[in-house]
């Protein structure tokens, strides 16, 4: 097998040194966004815009479906798909969201709920950056308890009237169709494909983010808002259809997570490497060969997990729980790398020229979105005792 491309060192273990070639190939397409990716993101970074210019880069490399089978593009594994949005995580976390968004997110809701026809029409756009999606769960009122949203569908003839509001939704303005969850009036929740531009779909980007400033979220408020009644997800009859997504994205997630802490990693060995201080590099003194193997520790103990999660997924066994535990151990550990990683680099750890101040303040949106810290644990939490500690 090749040579994987992380950095020489960085997979002590070698967790992805026998990686199937199709994997490999796709984790290499990733790895040369580098370059179009690195000219521009600081710049997207600090105006808050999105790089829409990076999304034919992306589509050049076959990068935008998330392990989905599309026709005419290559069907990822479990484990080629995770590794491509931990490399691009590895480069921006922003870009990373758009992919995890887009196809993760929008497309999965498509191809895991929608009919043959729905698949057929949507996909194949959205896999070439033709439409870009978003998925509006998430309510003013209700984050981490979602299941209790209450955006509305109601039928009327041939349309269905949606009325509510979503907050959070990345690609939410700016995009093409949002996959809006709503509860219909038989008390069921189902998802459904309104375009953007629809009368009555009104979004507003939520702006003074410190965070993955580079994607956008936005809060919309859908007033009397008319969709085909084709446009309803065929297959989306309960909430445990949509849960059914948010599995699979958690798995994604900790990828994310994953690809910042290397980011951050690989940037702190080199800077003690080249760093002169007492008349010596930081990387002869004891305290900092402590803190990068301990920064290894978490990075190697997030690769293995990873790679099982992966496995287990692939088999088709993998539960709700085992991939809170995988989305929460990752995104806490990218945190504590991250935060270990600018304190290594004093003050100029706190400059968008050495990458980690924007993974440090990424992290923090990974830790709470697709399921908050505390809502992951929960989740274990009930499987270990039996008892659930929210409802």
């Amino acid at each position: 097998m090749s040579t994987n491309p992380l950095a020489t060192g960085t997979d002590l273990l070698g967790v992805f040194n026998d990686i199937p070639e199709a994997d490999l190939n796709a984790w290499k397409r990733a790895a040369s966004l580098r370059e179009p990716v690195e000219a521009v993101i600081n710049d997207y970074w600090q105006r808050a815009e999105i790089p829409f210019d990076l999304i034919p880069e992306i589509v050049e490399r076959d990068l935008l479906t998330d392990g989905l089978d599309v026709p005419g593009h290559e069907t990822l594994s479990h484990l080629g798909s995770g590794l491509t949005l931990m490399e691009v995580a590895r480069i921006d976390g922003s870009v990373a969201t758009i992919l995890a968004v887009q196809a993760g997110l929008a497309m999965r809701s498509i191809d895991m709920c929608g009919s043959q026809e729905q698949k057929d029409k949507y996909l194949p756009k959205m896999a070439t950056g033709e439409l870009l999606g978003a998925f509006a769960l998430t309510e003013p009122d209700h984050g981490s308890d979602s299941i209790a949203l209450e955006t509305t569908a109601a039928r009327d003839g041939d349309e269905w009237v949606l009325n509510g509001e979503k907050k959070w939704i990345g690609l939410g303005k700016g995009g093409d169709i949002s996959v809006v969850w709503a509860r219909t009036e038989d008390g069921e929740v189902s998802g459904f494909i309104v375009p953007q531009d629809a009368k009555g779909y009104d979004a507003q980007v939520i702006e003074n983010k410190i965070s993955l400033r580079a994607i956008h979220q936005a809060h919309i408020k859908l007033n009397d808002v008319r969709i085909p009644a084709e446009n309803q997800l065929q297959n989306a009859k309960t909430f445990k259809d949509t849960a059914a997504v948010l599995m699979a994205t958690r798995t994604g997630v900790a990828w994310i997570a994953l690809g910042a802490a290397i980011a951050c990693y690989e940037k702190a060995r080199e800077y003690a490497d080249e760093r002169i201080q007492f008349g010596r590099r930081l990387s002869e003194s004891q305290i900092i060969q402590q803190r990068l193997v301990d920064m290894q520790l978490e990075i190697s103990q997030m690769m293995l997990l990873n790679r099982h999660i992966a496995e287990l997924n692939a088999s088709g066994k993998l539960t709700g729980e085992q991939a809170s535990f995988n989305k929460l151990r990752c995104t806490r550990g990218a945190r504590k790398v991250a935060a270990d990683a600018r304190d290594m680099l004093g003050g100029v750890g706190i400059l968008l020229d050495n990458n980690i101040a924007r993974h440090f303040a990424d992290t923090e949106a990974y830790h709470t979105y697709e399921g908050t810290d505390t809502v992951q644990s929960l989740i274990i939490g009930k499987k270990i005792t039996g008892v659930g500690a929210f409802k």
